[in-house]
């Protein structure tokens, strides 16, 4: 029999968990066990349901076009639960002068593929709109140095598309600056279509073009892709999704409160600490962030713990207020706002939620959740919830004209959370994969190698239970049970 050890019980984690467990099922010598340091599982992924809404403490969705979750809550039986975002009444502005200005139809993250929506939004000086029109001919030059997302951009289309559209965007989902930030590997699609076509502008219509001709020729019994929301999430909010999980991980295998204080390699085992006690592992996951995992193989390869403390973290708090009918029907249409840091401003972003899922407010309510922090502002975690929430208030009035006290507050800290994935990074998880093919039984997972979002954390989990069940060559043999 071998036991596995999985250290960390957030999302990615418990994948990997789930993953074993369906091994165990099938017949595969092994048991294995989960410690989580805190009194739940899930991690930074938390829902309350407060006053007839539905509020999310972290990720509220995951990107539809990336599988992995939504195929993990079908085999949990949760297929029924998903939903998608109100791509209808999707649009996003920008704050611009005081001025909420939204982003022009067809933008594609910062491409413009509508050069008529793009010459007549306010959003761009015209010295802009000329460089989105010379893009249309830039073409693909030769071999090219890895690059921030804002030389990518400026080379593109100018400076300012960098300040109004890529970095607000890169600040909400990564709490990063796109000075920083890899195009590489933020951005690897954008990164090969240069590479490929020379203009942005140009290679996402001929993708797009494909992709209607596709749907358009419909050939009998050919699969035709369809156009799908935006995000998806579910309809109870994104915890049902970690609640359900624990659930098909047996009793014995999960320990919450249970901080790990070391992890060593010694004679073909691996020797896990935890409360003062140790125990004997064939194998280790570590779905911790990266330089929890470092802490605690620094012991086991220091040249391993050094690239995995390289890896650069930002921290960020999430506000939600409820409001009544009156503000909701006072706001504007679409998803929310970003917030460039050249507006100065603390806020990063909000989302009007009530707008951007069905069923996460009554009918007259508004629900906002509001983004601080981030590598340019990690100071915002220091001050009492007070302090945040006059902050917070402050600045919806003055951009969104809310004077009237909220119904409800919540605040949440998430404390070095967010990878940030800077020059280098692709080349650093290279070498991160090449000490961890050296060292048998031992895998790492989060979101701190290969994608941030929820989807990536997920298949980040299934990877890592796959190694650790390759190297000890106990895959099951019979079919797990539904």
């Amino acid at each position: 029999m071998k036991r596995v050890a999985i250290v960390g019980g957030g999302i990615s984690g418990l994948s990997a968990a789930f993953a074993l467990a369906k091994e165990q099922q099938r017949g595969a010598p092994l048991e294995s066990v989960l410690f989580e340091s805190s009194a739940r599982f899930g991690g930074v992924i938390h829902t309350e349901s407060v006053d007839g809404c539905v509020i999310e403490a972290g990720p509220d969705s995951f990107l539809t076009e990336k599988p992995w979750a939504a195929e993990l809550c079908r085999e949990l039986g949760l297929g029924d639960q998903l939903i998608g975002s109100n791509d209808a009444e999707r649009k996003t502005y920008i704050l611009l002068k005081g001025r909420l200005v939204p982003l022009p139809d067809g933008l594609q993250f910062m491409v413009p593929t509508r050069l008529a929506s793009a010459f007549f939004s306010p959003l761009f000086s015209w010295v802009t709109k000329a460089r989105i029109i010379r893009e249309w001919f830039y073409r693909p030059g030769g071999a090219r140095s890895e690059s921030t997302v804002a030389e990518f951009v400026e080379r593109h289309y100018g400076r300012e598309m960098v300040e109004r559209v890529a970095d607000p965007l890169l600040a909400g989902i990564y709490g990063g600056s796109a000075d920083e930030l890899s195009v590489k590997a933020v951005l690897p699609k954008f990164w090969e279509m240069e590479a490929k076509h020379g203009s942005l502008g140009r290679a996402m219509v001929v993708s797009r073009q494909k992709l209607s001709e596709l749907r358009s020729a419909g050939q009998p019994g050919t699969a035709v892709p369809t156009r799908s929301p935006l995000f998806t999430s579910l309809r109870g909010g994104m915890e049902t999704m970690v609640d359900a999980l624990p659930g098909r991980i047996p009793v014995a295998a999960r320990r919450l409160n249970a901080r790990i204080e070391a992890v060593r390699a010694e004679s073909g085992k691996w020797l896990v600490v935890s409360g003062g006690r140790t125990e004997e592992f064939d194998a280790v996951i570590l779905a911790t962030p990266a330089y929890a995992a470092g802490e605690l193989l620094a012991s086991a390869s220091a040249e391993l713990a050094a690239e995995l403390n390289a890896i650069r973290y930002s921290s960020s708090v999430t506000v939600i207020l409820s409001f009544d009918k009156n503000v909701r029907a006072a706001l504007p249409a679409g998803f929310g706002f970003l917030v460039p840091h050249t507006q100065d401003r603390r806020l990063l972003a909000a989302t009007f939620v009530h707008n951007k899922f069905p069923g996460r407010a009554p009918d007259d309510r508004a629900l906002i959740r509001c983004f601080l922090g981030g590598t340019r502002d990690e100071e915002i975690l220091e001050r009492t919830d007070d302090e945040i929430l006059a902050v917070v208030r402050r600045e919806l009035q003055q951009i969104l004209g809310i004077t009237g006290d909220p119904r409800l507050v919540r605040v949440f800290r998430w404390k070095q959370a967010m990878a940030q994935y800077g020059i280098g990074h692709g080349g650093r998880v290279e070498r991160i994969k090449e000490f961890l093919a050296g060292m048998p039984g031992l895998a790492l997972a989060g979101n701190a190698y290969g994608g941030i979002g929820v989807p990536d954390c997920v298949r980040e989990g299934l990877e890592a239970a796959a190694k650790i069940v390759a190297d000890l060559g106990i895959a099951g043999s019979e079919e797990a049970p539904c």
